[in-house]
């Protein structure tokens, strides 16, 4: 038998692999999928073989499962081994299980294993030699070994220990570095030892350099780098970056909302499994219902319930884990507190605690709080959510009535704004709403709660009442003196009877009317004119006052319309026209009449016939509408201001003659005419306008100023002290040149006198004579002051006389030096007596102090040319002897630099 069986071993293993076959068919008939993993026939544990698809298996998967212990798969679907694996076989299966725990859904997936054949190189690559490099195995040492220590980790071999002697050492941090001494290599056999454990939170791996030397110092081989990696102990517990998180959501929100996300960080090798780590709730308060889930890698915390409600619960606390190797059972975990906070929203209106009130008011009352209503509401307190807007929504068209919200109680406050009046109305039901500041975000399908309030009111003995406030009466204007119509009526609200008030006017702005006390009614006082300037649109107000029997009382006006009589004709309002001729031959005129449309247009312009005159032949009027005419005039009249008189007639014949004044003026436009004159007839009259008036003004002023100059003038030059001459120094005191007076001399002409007295005489001859120059072709000097000579008596024009020269009965000419001339009984008009005088006139000037030779007299005073100003220098003429009968007085009001000069003149 054992021999059969040996001999039959490959018909056994044949079985075997159908029977494997057999198996996997059936497996896989039941999985969702079949997939195909290529592995090597060895498997170093914790190893990744590579990725399966999961989702296309089952998407809702919550919960994986492998039916090998061997083999780990992850959430992505990436497969790992646990432990270290031999494939004996080419096949190899095993099924990851899938499994949504929330509907007990399951499914499967079968994964087989192959195991990868080796494939042969090209034999055609190019070979090149090269040195052989000794190569040790790489080694590690486990994290916190327990030993035994020295640990052996492998040895150093050489390929030249064969032929030599070899020597090995090593250099590194982890050998030459106190304190480490972690490793050493005996120096005969090479094989390399550990002398403690290693945290690898301290140090990852080791870089060491090994050496092979001969005896005497050869080295056959380069220095080989050795590096030593630290191999990772899931030793460290993963820890939250938090103690205790504290989140907060809303109410009412959608499953799926995100609450907040916790996280956790390990020391361990990253990337491995005890790193991998994995979240969950352990326990929530209050348990029920489950309102949160965690996502497992991330850490989210999502809503998994919508029902959350505050009002409920305000606050949720959650125990939360995580645990690394992946949350396998075996992993270290740790464990932090989650608060979770329920925000508020307005998912609850406010609701009346009662459904109907009733309260009560007196008429009249306004500015009153009569009721206060409360409403309830779960939301949070003093808040948005919370705090009641109140409303009125019907029972207050007349605006009687408000609503407010107090904001310490929340109750809403009805107060009375318009009186009520109880004549009116005893009863008013009002329905009122309330809603919250926020908006509503709750389920209910109405709105707002509302409820409803009635008002009773009460009756209250009040006085009596103008209602209508404002009344009318019609009376026609310039109706007689004593006239009587119905007036104001004023009762009593409660017994809607007018007995036993009194009225009495306040307000009677033209004092047109009386008021009778007992009925109200009114009687003209004076006659109503409603063309009056108080009047606007034909009515007229007085203000009446109306009490009762108790000194009540009301106040009403009374509206008196004006009934309108054609007793106004149609006037002319712009009575001054302006034609600038010969730009314009006319101008319009327009009528209007203070009377009611039914006495006014259209109207009939005339011109108005006026005796001895001739209207007709100077102007013409020519209808334009029912309210205006044109003006033209005829026969080219002459410019000036005319004044004309046009008659309009109103539709009823009622007329009225208005004066226009008419200006014909030579301009282009009306602001260029300037003629503004007293009015003249209409056979030529003139008159003078504003600006030439103003003129003449002027000239009589200024010919004023100038008499009262020459006035002055003259009298001041008897008067006036000797003064220096203008070519005088400033040290100079008396003028040295001063020549002798002449003789005494008479010069006079025919119908003219010249009278001397003393030397004065010499003053007019020597003017005269200083007055003709250059062959005496000059005019006489007059007035030395003013220098005016007889042809200031002159006017414009040749119709004035020599009479507007005369005073007080005679003409005084200012002559040389103070002399007169008096002109007696001026008989001649200007220009007679100017050219009988002049060539005379200048014939005495030229024989003036002549003797019979035709020679200028001894003593004839010389008119001496200019000779230039003083000399700086000064002058000593007032140390001379000379004596004269000028006044020196002048000498006793030097300056200060003067009186040293000035004594010393006077001592000697």
């Amino acid at each position: 038998m054992a021999a059969a069986g040996h001999a039959g071993f490959p018909g056994g293993a044949l079985c075997r692999q159908l029977l494997l076959t057999l198996a996997i068919l059936t497996v896989a008939c039941d999985a969702c999928k079949t997939v195909t993993l290529h592995v090597p026939s060895k498997l170093d544990a914790e190893k990744f073989i590579g990725r399966v698809n999961l989702k296309e298996c089952f998407k809702s998967a919550n919960a994986i499962h492998s039916s090998d212990p061997d083999f780990q798969i992850l959430e992505d679907g990436s497969v790992y081994t646990t432990n270290a694996i031999l494939l004996s076989s080419e096949k190899r299966t095993f099924t990851i299980s899938l499994a949504n725990t929330e509907n007990q859904e399951e499914k499967t997936m079968l994964v087989l294993l192959e195991r990868q054949t080796k494939r042969r190189h090209s034999q055609e690559k190019v070979l090149r030699r090269s040195k052989r490099r000794w190569a040790p195995i790489p080694c590690s040492v486990p994290e916190n070994s327990l030993g035994p220590f020295p640990l052996f980790l492998q040895q150093i071999q050489s390929d030249t220990a064969q032929n030599y002697t070899i020597y090995y050492s090593i250099r590194g941090p982890g050998v030459d570095r106190e304190p480490l001494n972690l490793f050493y290599v005996e120096r005969d056999t090479g094989n390399l030892f550990c002398t403690r454990p290693v945290d690898r939170e301290q140090y990852e791996s080791f870089e060491l350099v090994a050496f092979a030397t001969t005896p005497d110092g050869y080295t056959p081989e380069l220095p080989l780098p050795l590096i030593i990696r630290i191999e990772d102990e899931n030793d460290n517990y993963p820890i939250f970056t938090e103690t205790t998180y504290i989140f907060a959501v809303s109410e009412n929100c959608r499953i799926g909302t995100t609450v907040g996300q916790v996280c956790a960080t390990d020391k361990d090798e990253p990337d491995t499994l005890h790193t991998r780590l994995k979240y969950s709730i352990i326990e929530q308060l209050p348990a029920s219902p489950v309102v949160f889930s965690m996502h497992p890698t991330t850490g989210v915390i999502t809503t998994s319930s919508s029902q959350l409600d505050r009002e409920v619960f305000d606050k949720y606390q959650l125990k939360i884990k995580v645990q690394d190797m992946d949350g396998q059972y075996f992993g270290l975990q740790t464990t932090s507190a989650c608060v979770i906070n329920i925000d508020d929203v307005n998912d609850n209106l406010p609701t009346f605690t009662r459904s109907s009130y009733v309260t009560s008011v007196e008429e009249n009352r306004i500015d009153v709080e009569i009721l206060r209503v409360t409403v309830e509401d779960k939301d949070l307190i003093n808040t948005a959510n919370w705090r009641a807007n109140f409303t009125i929504l019907k029972g207050n068209e007349n605006g009687n009535f408000k609503i407010v919200t107090d904001p310490k109680t929340n109750e809403g406050v009805l107060c009375v704004v318009k009186p009520l009046n109880y004549e009116e109305k005893q009863q008013v039901t009002l329905q009122i709403g309330a809603v919250n500041e926020a908006p509503y975000s709750g389920s209910s399908r109405s709105a707002m709660n509302t409820a409803t309030v009635t008002v009773n009111v009460q009756n209250q003995d009040e006085g009596p009442e103008c209602s209508p406030a404002v009344q009318t009466v019609r009376i026609k204007e310039n109706a007689p003196v004593g006239t009587q119509s119905s007036g104001y009526k004023a009762y009593d609200p409660d017994t809607r009877s007018s007995s036993g008030i009194r009225y009495k006017k306040l307000n009677d702005p033209q004092g047109w009317v009386t008021i009778n006390e007992n009925s109200g009614s009114v009687t003209t006082f004076r006659s109503l004119d409603r063309e009056a300037e108080t009047i606007r649109n034909g009515m007229y107000n007085v203000t009446v006052l109306a009490t009762d029997k108790d000194g009540r009382t009301c106040t009403g006006i009374l509206e008196i319309i004006l009934e309108d009589v054609n007793d106004n004709g149609p006037s002319i309002p712009k009575q001054q026209v302006i034609i600038c001729k010969p730009v314009m031959s006319s101008v319009e005129i327009v009528a209007v009449d203070p009377d009611e449309p039914i006495h006014g247009p259209p109207f009939d312009f005339s011109l108005e016939q006026v005796p001895s005159s001739d209207i007709y032949r100077m102007w013409r009027l020519t209808k334009i509408n029912d309210t205006a005419a044109r003006l033209s005039y005829l026969n080219d009249p002459q410019f000036g201001q005319y004044t004309v008189p046009i008659r309009v007639t109103d539709r009823l014949g009622q007329s009225l003659v208005t004066q226009v004044k008419v200006a014909v003026c030579d301009c282009v436009t009306e602001n260029d005419c300037n003629l503004r004159v007293s009015p003249r007839t209409d056979n030529g009259g003139v008159m003078l306008g504003k600006w030439a008036i103003l003129a003449i003004l002027l000239g009589i002023a200024l010919l004023f100023c100038i008499l009262f100059t020459l006035i002055c003038g003259a009298s001041g030059a008897a008067k006036k002290p000797k003064v220096f001459p203008d070519d005088l120094a400033q040290q100079n005191l008396i003028v040295s040149n001063t020549e002798a007076p002449g003789d005494d001399r008479v010069c006079s002409t025919n119908g003219f006198s010249a009278h001397t007295v003393g030397s004065s005489a010499q003053g007019i001859c020597g003017t005269m004579g200083s007055g003709v120059k250059g062959g005496g072709q000059e005019t006489i000097e007059m007035v030395k002051g003013g220098h005016q000579t007889l042809e200031s008596c002159r006017g414009a024009g040749q119709h004035h006389t020599l009479e507007s020269c005369k005073g007080g009965g005679q003409h005084t000419l200012d002559s040389c030096r103070g002399g007169q001339v008096v002109a007696e009984n001026c008989k001649y008009a200007h220009s007679e007596w100017y050219s009988f005088t002049q060539p005379r006139l200048g014939e005495r000037l030229r024989l003036c102090d002549q003797d019979t030779d035709h020679t200028h007299a001894q003593d004839y005073v010389l008119t001496y040319k200019y000779e230039g100003r003083g000399s700086t220098a000064g002058s000593v003429g007032c140390c001379s002897e000379r004596q004269e009968e000028d006044g020196l007085d002048f000498l006793d009001h030097l300056e200060p630099k003067f009186r040293t000069l000035a004594e010393a003149c006077m001592k000697r």
